[in-house]
């Protein structure tokens, strides 16, 4: 297809603007000359923005200004900017000296590059610790990924040999920055060695060959040996695995930690029985892999394997588990209070959540380098609970793209039912941060590497080998989701739709073996079999015997082969299906800063949502692809030119160096934001129970949903069990405790499950009806109130729950309440939102009742009515008889202890209630402050008025169990205290100053 010719409009009209081409259509809106060529305001267009302002402030002696608007744009611009003029394309040079001009250039570009990268502030330990003080940072970070960069080759009491790892270019750049003297930090690797490799045999010295072929197995086995008396000599049992002596593993962990590059701590995976103090036997290597790979990797990528029986999947999932274990307790051997902590990739979900088990203030972050899917396609992963409960335990979760966020946010809700949003998500009464911060390349290593003399020859040659025609680059690992098969199917197409550009074009596509263990069970080979048929069938309909349109080379390159294919691209295309950061792409714009050939990049690549200016494409649409190469092939100079100024920006300016540490300053950030939090101390169980057995006089108050019992789904399953029912009576049994039941549920669900108990006292629907203990009648506090409201009210959760499937209405006598508990979490939450608007314009405006969201319900009961005003009401009610005692002599004047516990924010009300009961400190209060103990159950961050917090409803039981004097298996005291949990046998401990055989 030809370029259409721009329209000369400005010649029949003068007083108008020229008419832009069409030929824009396929540039980003902010760069198509329909947008940026139509003058607004005088004197200003877009250069304007884009030139450099800081020549006034350097012509003073001084240099940008933190503070000055156009600081940061006008050094990511002298960062990217190509060499001026450009006289390596100019008409009529020879291709010799083009290269050799072009590489004077590119010298003088790399100076200015590095120069530039240099003059930006750097980051300083003081910065991050102006932060937030309170941190304490002790300027260590520990990075856990799951290899380390280096491929390790054994030979037995020798140095170990090292040797790059290949793959996460980018993750291991960020590591070398890191550990380099332009960071701050003091930086430790803490990785697996991976598969050690070792010599088939150990010659000595290197290079003999072996004196004997005794025991060697055959080559062929047609070949071996026919004993003459028919008897076969014994064959020596074969040595399963690698052993490795005490002295050769030291020996590498000393090479490892001096490295001068990244300091490394090896983590060594092997059986438990299989480490020994003498040395360590690998066996299986493969085997720490394959979880990781065959399950997390491939779903993350969007696809699913056909389902198992789940025998090898659980081994490979223990596997999994006790892998992370190892880790932990690798970087527990070395961390000290202020380290910070950041994991890597999907290999070691399950380790922010053990490092937080054994240090609850472990400063801990996770980074994940692939895809994250969505929760449709995570729910098909048995182990999905464990998976996203791990990652959990970290204080900031990063990911590649907005999308890979919001799907992990997304999962968290639908899968655990935490609520989340954008932001983060709030799991175990705290917060986990959720940010998007897209990985770079270290721009400067890349361009110093691109236009070295070997480089450059290499260069040469291949631009002499193509001359007069395009050349469209390709690079891909050979697994399913690289989409290397949509590439030559496209690739296809565009040779059949655009006939004028056969044996114009070459597609060079190289392809490495892929590393990851899922793939290389027999997919590789399928892979490489299409692969394959797709390449003969176009370079047998469109070839010729001189020329071939695909060139593939299914191998590993040089570094410098590498580059060089970058640099004579005329364009690169990447079709990925799924795909993480792509560094390719990054680099290619690098490589291109000469010739601006432009990007086409598959949407689906985590790389598109950074580089806005390359030209996207959905690799499964093929003649969407096929025309997007067309486009490429006709841009005109000045778009490509346009188009690679803005990616060369952006790859230079926001690289490796700028990810870690944007990463790192959110980090703490986030960190110093949970530190401001008023921080609940966790219940003294000790002082407790000090101060029950010191009152004469005692009262209960115990919420029922989340706090004697988990919350569950399906309301009516929240059966109390038989520990609590045992718990309670002995509470209840005793004559000077008062022990009452405050729920939101009706009077009939806690007269069946809990009324048998004659000495517990009931407050049902927040207060609406009362049951005294030893009674059987209910006292209706409302009764002479008004319950016009609960037709409107019911109207209107009915609407919503004909909206939302899953949803239903409970209705009290006093209250009703709208569930959405079985809905869809994400649907549940949004609806409740707009009923919860709706009702408060409408019913709470007309009637005095209150509007209550509580865990996935909307309540709506009167105003007048709380757990606070009842709170109050036992209280001084209980005073009230104590002091009527007192007039007969006795000495009870008021109550001595009060525990109330609770777990919502229905539960706020009394805790507000008790505060103000015992605010008063001289003596006039209804309690003292001191025999006053109000818990929330959630974590120590949650925001409540309780003075004290337990984790969970089962803390709450035992508390209970601790006071009654019930054992661990519910029994009573008869089995001594030794029957107790160690929390409460600690406890008493404290109490009593040792171990009682009985209580």
């Amino acid at each position: 297809m030809a370029q259409k010719p721009e329209a000369k409009g400005s010649e029949s009209l003068p007083h108008r603007p020229a008419v832009p081409a069409r030929s824009d259509s396929f540039l980003p809106p902010h760069l198509r000359s329909s947008a940026t060529a139509v003058p607004v305001t005088p004197d200003i267009t877009q250069e304007t923005y884009e030139s450099d302002n800081s020549d006034k402030s350097n012509q003073a002696g001084q240099g940008p200004s933190r503070g000055d608007y156009f600081s940061r744009r006008a050094l990511d611009h002298a960062i990217a900017a190509s060499p001026a003029p450009d006289i390596t394309n100019r008409e009529g040079q020879s291709f010799h000296n083009k290269v050799t001009v072009g590489a004077k250039e590119g010298k003088s570009w790399m100076n200015r590059l590095t120069e530039a990268t240099m003059a930006g502030r750097r980051e300083s330990m003081s910065e991050f610790r102006e932060i937030s003080p309170d941190l304490a940072l002790s300027g260590n970070i520990i990075s856990a990924t799951f290899n380390i960069p280096h491929s390790l080759r054994y030979r037995k009491g020798s140095d170990w040999e090292l040797t790059p790892r290949r793959g996460q270019s980018a993750l291991f750049d960020s590591f070398s920055y890191l550990s380099s003297d332009d960071s701050p930090w003091n930086h430790t690797v803490v990785a697996w060695t991976g598969e050690i490799e070792t010599p088939t045999d150990t010659p000595s010295p290197p290079g003999t060959p072996p004196t004997t072929t005794v025991h060697l197995s055959a080559l062929n086995h047609l070949s071996k040996p026919v004993p003459i008396d028919g008897v076969a000599p014994p064959t020596p049992p074969l040595v399963d695995g690698l052993w490795i002596p005490r002295d050769d593993m030291l020996r590498l962990e000393s090479q490892l930690s001096h490295n001068k590059r990244i300091k490394t701590i090896p983590v060594w995976l092997a059986d438990d029985s299989d480490g020994l103090d003498e040395g360590i036997r690998l066996k299986d290597q493969a085997r720490w892999r394959r979880y990781a790979e065959h399950d997390l990797y491939t779903l993350f990528h969007y696809r699913q394997h056909e389902p198992t029986d789940g025998r090898a999947e659980r081994v490979q999932w223990a596997d999994y588990y006790r892998m992370n274990q190892k880790f932990a307790n690798r970087i527990l051997e070395v961390y000290k209070p202020g380290d910070i902590v950041i994991v890597h990739d999907y290999n070691l979900m399950l380790l922010p959540s053990m490092l937080r088990q054994r240090s609850p203030h472990m400063y801990i972050s996770f980074y994940l380098h692939s895809p994250f899917p969505s929760s449709e396609f995570l729910r098909c992963l048995p182990r999905r609970k464990e998976v996203l409960e791990g990652v959990l335990g970290a204080n900031l979760v990063g990911f590649q793209s907005y999308s890979y966020s919001r799907h992990f946010a997304s999962c968290c809700t639908r899968i655990l039912g935490f609520p989340s949003d954008t932001a983060g998500v709030d799991a175990y009464g705290g917060r986990v941060e959720i940010g998007v911060f897209p990985i770079g390349i270290d721009a400067t290593k890349v361009a110093s590497l691109a236009w070295t003399d070997e480089v450059n020859k290499k260069y040469e040659n291949l631009k002499k080998l193509y001359e007069g025609k395009k050349v469209i680059v390709g690079r891909d690992r050979l697994d399913t989701v690289r989409g290397v098969a949509q590439k030559l199917m496209a690739f296809e197409r565009f040779l059949e739709m655009y006939p004028e550009w056969r044996e114009k074009v070459v597609l060079i596509q190289v392809t490495s073996p892929t590393s990851i263990e899922e793939e290389t069970d027999g997919s590789e080979s399928r892979i490489a079999s299409r692969v394959s048929e797709l390449i003969m069938k176009i370079n047998g309909m469109y070839g010729s015997l001189g020329f071939a349109p695909v060139q593939h080379y299914a191998q590993y390159i040089s570094q410098d082969e590498y580059f060089a294919l970058l640099r004579a691209a005329d364009i690169g295309l990447i079709t990925s299906v799924r795909d993480g950061m792509n560094t390719t792409s990054l680099e290619y714009v690098i490589c291109q800063r000469d010739t601006a050939g432009p990007l086409i990049l598959s949407e689906f690549s985590g790389t598109a949502g950074s580089l806005k200016d390359a030209i996207h494409i959905n690799p499964w649409d093929l003649s969407g692809v096929a025309e997007a190469i067309n486009n490429a092939l006709l841009m005109p100079v000045d778009k490509r030119e346009a188009m690679q100024k803005n990616l060369l920006a952006h790859v230079t300016s926001k690289n490796v160096q700028f990810w870690i540490v944007g990463f790192l300053r959110r980090l703490v950030n986030v960190l110093g934001s949970r530190k401001n939090i008023i921080s609940t101390p966790l219940l003294d169980r000790s002082e407790m129970l000090r101060r029950y057995r010191a009152a004469k006089k005692r009262l209960f108050m115990f919420d029922y949903d989340g706090t004697l019992t988990p919350i569950v789904r399906e309301p009516s399953a929240a059966v109390p069990s038989e520990r609590v029912i045992t718990s309670l009576k002995a509470l209840a049994a005793d004559p000077q405790n008062a022990v009452w039941i405050i729920s939101g549920r009706d009077q009939e669900f806690l007269s069946h499950h809990l009324g048998h108990i004659s000495g517990l006292g009931f407050s049902a629907e927040h207060g609406s009806f009362m049951r005294n203990p030893g009674s059987t009648e209910w006292e209706n506090l409302v009764e002479k109130f008004d319950m016009g409201w609960q037709e409107e009210v019911i109207a209107v959760f009915q609407k919503y729950t004909d909206k939302v499937p899953g949803s239903f209405i409970e209705r009290k006598r006093c209250a009703l309440t709208w569930h959405y508990r079985l809905a869809d979490p994400e649907q549940g939450l949004h609806m409740s939102r707009e009923c919860q608007k709706e009702l408060e314009s409408t019913v709470a405006r007309k009637w005095d009742v209150e509007v209550m969201p509580g865990k996935a319900n909307i309540e709506v009961r009167p105003t007048f009515i709380n757990k606070g005003e009842i709170a109050k009401r036992l209280v001084n009610t209980y005073n009230a008889e104590l002091k009527a005692l007192e007039s007969d002599g006795e000495s009870g004047r008021k109550l001595e202890f009060v525990l109330c516990m609770g777990d919502d924010f229905t539960d706020e009300d009394m805790f507000r209630a008790l505060n103000g009961l015992s605010a008063p400190s001289d003596g006039t209060a209804e309690v003292e402050a001191e025999n006053t103990f109000s818990v929330t159950v959630g974590a120590s961050t949650k925001v409540t008025l309780a003075r004290w917090h337990v984790l969970e409803p089962q803390d709450v039981i035992e508390c209970v169990a601790l006071l009654a004097g019930v054992g661990g298996s519910g029994t009573g005291a008869t089995e001594g205290a030794l029957s107790m949990g160690e929390n409460n046998l600690a406890a008493l401990a404290a109490v009593e100053d040792h171990i009682p055989e009985k209580l």
